[in-house]
């Protein structure tokens, strides 16, 4: 496999290798052993899946007292996937990343505690398949404005974006105060 880094640090895209012929393909999604070799060292502890239909956009959330760690990919379609720090005191604090995750491409991307994340689909069905380091607890759950001027993401179809209410509901990252956001640990 295949580690490349991306400008947030600790997001990294993994490049799985991929085994094809004729007849379809292999690739090996996880093994703890090559990924702590790779230099991803967590423990996850619940695996979620989600189907979105075309343009929907899920996002942007995060865990406040309970960050989770995702090792997120596609296994059916293909989604922009849009990484945004939010940790308060990081050195890359409103900075946000984005990359397309498809059933072709067998992609993955690992987003460490602390950051905000979402994405939007751009084929007609996506499975979205994600590993995380926490369990998800509803009550702790914050989340950050899709379409926040201030953030400034480059979603590839924001007019056509459909947003659940819960989402609409956010609002933007500088109207929050240090104590609705994760910290930045070292």
């Amino acid at each position: 496999m295949k580690v490349l880094n991306t400008p947030l640090p600790g997001v990294i895209i993994i490049e799985p290798r991929l085994f094809g012929d004729k007849r379809g393909f292999f690739l090996e999604s996880y093994s703890a052993t090559r990924y702590r070799e790779a230099g991803l060292d967590v423990e996850f502890v619940q695996d979620n899946h989600s189907r979105s239909s075309h343009h929907v956009l899920r996002g942007l959330h995060f865990q406040l007292r309970h960050p989770q760690g995702k090792l997120v990919r596609v296994s059916r379609g293909s989604v922009f996937d849009v990484v945004a720090d939010v940790r308060t005191g990081s050195p890359t604090f409103g900075q946000w990343f984005g990359v397309e995750l498809n059933d072709d491409n067998a992609r993955q991307l690992y987003i460490p505690p602390g950051y905000a994340h979402g994405f939007q689909v751009l084929s007609d069905v996506a499975d979205f398949e994600y590993k995380c380091t926490d369990y998800y607890h509803p009550e702790d759950e914050g989340g950050v404005a899709w379409n926040d001027p201030g953030l400034g993401i480059e979603w590839p179809c924001p007019e056509q974006a459909i947003v659940s209410d819960k989402d609409q509901r956010w609002g933007p990252l500088q109207a929050l105060t240090d104590e609705q956001l994760p910290p930045y640990l070292l």
